[in-house]
């Protein structure tokens, strides 16, 4: 039988099987059937007449018992290239970009927590065992939230392949908080003036464990009371150093909406060094390391405290000593707790200091009121700052703290 064009002929071989000879003299062997009414030749795997008879009749039991499509089936493994975890993640992630507006956080995880472990591995052979690996090593290290976040994306994943119909079981789904970081208690800590003035000699007494960069971070958190991911990914053009503002655009605000926050002069100088620091980047704390990310990750400074506090944060590192004296542990985000707590001590009027951390006001006021009170944060901000600028700048007395 020829073809038309005569690219190739196809032989009968009997039983359904044929031999197909193209022009070049390339030999396949191939499997006709008739399904649905629809009559499909089927290019089989194997090229020896022997072997190809044996799938051949493997191919034909399974047409007539499952009602099984060869043709259909091999147009649908082209279309979906997931095989591995990794494969399966960057399918997820899609969902998460549409969905999610923090999508980077899952990713994040995915890639420093779970990648590591599973990523190269076949979907259906992941185990519960490995699940169980992955978040008891984040919990080993200190980092207990971290560790129930990571359960939590790894049980989404999984279900998403589920969806797929790439499994019917997620491995991760018998497992929850008391198998991770445990049940979660809201964190109340908060630094004192007295703390903070420690942590910063600390901190300075310590340039070879903590950088200038991770040290001007902090004080600019604590001073401004913004949440630590619109600092860290701020780009130069969000402020004007000149007015002393800066102008938080509602794509990077929480809240989802503009916020201009203002710049006291005592932060100025520290602007303006990591302005020079930042060596022509067009972010405050660009990336350290090659990376698609312009800016450093949200890890940095995290592990920047932790390493300080002698928490293990780096696989096959020993941790560093604690160096932090009678200083309780704390995390960059305390820092917002702790310029709320500290703005309160000064006096500042609660409206005005959720304000300065830009909490939306709930009630009738938080519905009419457009007024920024841009001064008034000015003013407390400023008020703040007068009292931290000199621990940062090393001019203030340090007591050691008695626990």
């Amino acid at each position: 039988m020829k073809a038309n064009g005569s690219r190739y002929t196809r032989e009968s071989l009997g039983d359904s099987l044929y031999k197909k000879v193209t022009t070049k003299g390339v030999i396949s062997f191939e499997l006709r059937y008739t399904i649905n009414g629809s009559r499909k030749f089927y290019t089989l795997k194997n090229r020896t007449k022997t072997l190809a008879r044996e799938e051949a009749a493997e191919l034909k039991r399974r047409i007539r018992v499952d009602d099984f499509d060869p043709v259909a089936e091999a147009k649908r493994a082209e279309q979906i290239d997931i095989k591995t975890v990794d494969d399966l993640f960057l399918d997820w992630q899609k969902g998460n970009e549409k969905r999610l507006k923090h999508y980077k956080i899952p990713a994040r995880i995915y890639t420093q927590k779970i990648a590591p472990f599973i990523g190269t591995l076949a979907i259906d052979k992941v185990k519960p065992m490995d699940i169980k690996a992955i978040i008891e090593k984040e919990a080993a290290k200190g980092f207990l939230t971290s560790a129930n976040k990571t359960l939590i994306h790894a049980k989404s994943l999984f279900n998403h392949a589920i969806k797929l119909g790439f499994i019917t079981n997620n491995p991760a789904f018998a497992f929850n908080n008391d198998d991770a970081g445990g049940k979660e208690k809201p964190r109340d800590r908060a630094l004192s003036f007295a703390e903070l003035n420690q942590t910063f000699y600390i901190y300075r007494e310590h340039r070879d464990r903590f950088t200038r960069d991770n040290y001007l971070a902090i004080a600019l958190l604590v001073c401004l009371g913004v949440r630590k991911s619109e600092l860290i990914e701020a780009n130069w053009k969000e402020f004007n150093l000149k007015k002393q503002v800066w102008s938080l655009p509602a794509e990077r605000s929480k809240t989802k909406a503009p916020i201009d926050i203002p710049l006291p002069d005592q932060i100025l100088p520290w602007l303006k060094e990591l302005e020079v620091r930042s060596c022509g980047s067009g972010y405050l704390f660009p990336s350290r390391k090659a990376s698609k990310r312009p800016f450093i990750s949200s890890d940095t400074i995290n592990h920047a405290v932790a390493k300080m506090f002698g928490k293990k944060v780096d696989g096959g590192t020993k941790p560093s000593p604690n160096v932090m004296d009678n200083i309780l542990p704390f995390n960059p985000h305390d820092l917002r707790r702790t310029c709320r707590s500290l703005l309160a001590e000064l006096g500042t009027s609660p409206h005005i200091a959720e304000k300065c951390l830009n909490h939306k006001i709930r009630g009738v006021e938080g519905i009419y009121d457009r007024h920024a009170y841009f001064d008034e944060r000015m003013e407390a901000l400023t008020q703040l700052a007068a009292h931290i600028a000199p621990m940062v700048n090393g001019e203030s007395n340090v007591v050691k703290m008695v626990k």
